[in-house]
């Protein structure tokens, strides 16, 4: 049976408490083992790409759409919390109007080689801070057909709350892993066969439409962080710069939007 919730500080739902505090859920989230999956569309996505809940939490109307749900979870022990939506907003931080969320238990990283394997085209992110960013760098890469994404060490975690919403649970479907360290992972994806591109702003960079006529067999093309762009070793440690050509005085695309440029652009045809 459901269990009910009516005090936001029972030590049960401690998984879900301040939700919207991103500097503590980045500190926590990984040292707990768990991330938070939002709405059914996101939750079922997790689920189907084999990852564990630890304990669903909903409104009590959410019950009979998700029944199979909480009817798997009790057949397997797993804890199905309700509450209603001002104690639900009372620990989580926010209201809660996209059906349900899910602690689910983390999945242990892949090694870069095995996440490269096989693939042509891969985008890297540089430190992209911003987890609306990185889940809207997923959706296109899923969306566009590209083969994996890897995060450096100080990029935003893609499995934070709000950047698996942005992705649309696309998160779970994209190979992903953190390279590390980095830039010094360059040379692991040279030695797995990649030349590695650099987006950024430079003399004698070549144009995207120039390297999508001609692109190399396998291609990691390295995105840089909200405003700053890339870093200056990222960019001296790439085989070669590449830029999107711009027009009306602007000089460069949000990094999200310019994923999804180059990730059109270098699509395997």
């Amino acid at each position: 049976m459901p269990i009910r919730i009516t005090d936001p500080t029972d030590d049960r739902v401690r998984d879900y408490v301040a939700l919207t505090d991103v500097a503590l859920r980045r500190r926590t989230e990984p040292e707990r083992g768990l991330y938070i999956a939002e709405s059914e569309k996101v939750i079922r996505r997790a689920l189907a790409a084999g990852h564990r809940p630890r304990s669903y939490l909903m409104a009590e109307r959410w019950l009979t759409d998700l029944d199979d749900l909480v009817r798997e979870a009790e057949q397997d022990g797993i804890p199905v919390f309700v509450a209603d939506h001002d104690v639900i907003e009372g620990f989580t931080g926010f209201h809660l109007h996209r059906g349900a969320l899910a602690s689910m238990q983390r999945p242990q990283l892949r090694s870069v080689e095995d996440v490269v394997a096989g693939a042509r085209r891969v985008l890297v992110l540089e430190d992209v801070v911003d987890h609306t960013n990185v889940g809207a760098v997923f959706r296109s890469v899923a969306g566009l057909g590209l083969d994996a994404v890897l995060v450096t060490p100080r990029c935003a975690d893609p499995l934070y709350r709000r950047a698996i919403r942005v992705s649309m649970g696309t998160v779970f479907q994209v190979p992903w892993t953190r390279i590390d360290p980095w830039p010094g992972g360059m040379d692991l994806l040279r030695d797995s066969g990649f030349t590695v591109a650099a987006l950024a702003l430079a003399h004698d960079a070549v144009g995207l439409d120039e390297l999508a006529a001609h692109p190399p067999e396998r291609l990691a093309l390295v995105l840089g962080t909200e405003g700053d762009g890339l870093s200056r070793r990222a960019v001296e440690g790439a085989d070669m710069v590449v830029t999107i050509p711009m027009s009306g005085g602007v000089d460069s695309l949000n990094v999200a939007a310019a994923g999804a440029v180059a990730a059109w652009a270098l699509r395997v045809r």
